[in-house]
């Protein structure tokens, strides 16, 4: 009798808080856990639980990295059926997700998200250093770059007090700086004899100055201390 009820699409146990029904009293059992929260089904590895046990053996592979759903395109594994079909979107032609503000579709369903993100003005991608949000986090990445690149820049500074004037480059030696500016410099000769220019004698100068200074305040700091 229970086997006919298949055939004949009965379905006579019916969920009283949702209303739908099942053929069969051990579906509409599994089907209450929805209702009640119910997960006795605890992967051992990391205790985390589930309503089913067939949503603890996809878990179980993520474990055991198991990965039995190929993709016949481009040969790529996937641990669940659902990824798989998610995945084969990208092979076809096929653009289920539009987006309702200017039309444009896509393939899976977190590329629409991202791009509703841009129309909406939500900004949850945030940079820890500066607080500064975007919508997307490649525009995030690429702005953390800036901070790592100024950061460079200060510690240069830091360690190398002797900048050019000219193109910028710094050096932590009065010597080579020296024979750096040279470089960009016209040489005159001096009364003396000496070969040099006032161009390269008035630089060496303002750094000289400007580095006794911060040399300065930095032995102060060190006698307070």
């Amino acid at each position: 009798m229970k086997h006919e009820i298949i055939h004949t699409g009965e379905k006579p146990f019916k969920c009283q808080e949702c209303g739908r029904c099942f053929t069969r009293k051990g579906s509409l059992k599994d089907h209450m856990r929805i209702h009640t929260g119910q997960k006795p089904f605890k992967c051992e590895e990391c205790g985390k639980c589930f309503s089913w046990n067939e949503s603890l053996k996809a878990h179980m592979r993520i474990h055991s990295g198991e990965k039995p759903f190929k993709c016949k395109e481009c040969g790529k594994w996937f641990s669940e059926r659902g990824n798989l079909y998610t995945h084969m979107y990208l092979h076809s032609e096929i653009k289920l997700f539009k987006c309702a503000k200017c039309g444009k579709q896509f393939s899976q369903r977190g590329n629409l998200i991202r791009h509703s993100n841009i129309h909406n003005g939500i900004k949850s991608f945030k940079c820890k250093e500066c607080g500064k949000c975007f919508s997307r986090k490649d525009i995030l990445n690429i702005h953390i770059k800036t901070h790592k690149r100024k950061k460079h820049v200060q510690i240069e500074e830091k360690e190398k007090p002797y900048q050019c004037n000219k193109c910028g480059k710094c050096f932590n030696s009065l010597s080579y700086f020296t024979a750096h500016i040279k470089s960009h410099s016209k040489e005159i000769v001096q009364p003396d004899g000496k070969s040099e220019s006032k161009e390269l004698s008035t630089i060496i100068h303002q750094n000289q100055i400007l580095f006794d200074a911060a040399s300065l305040i930095v032995e102060n700091e060190d006698e307070r201390s």
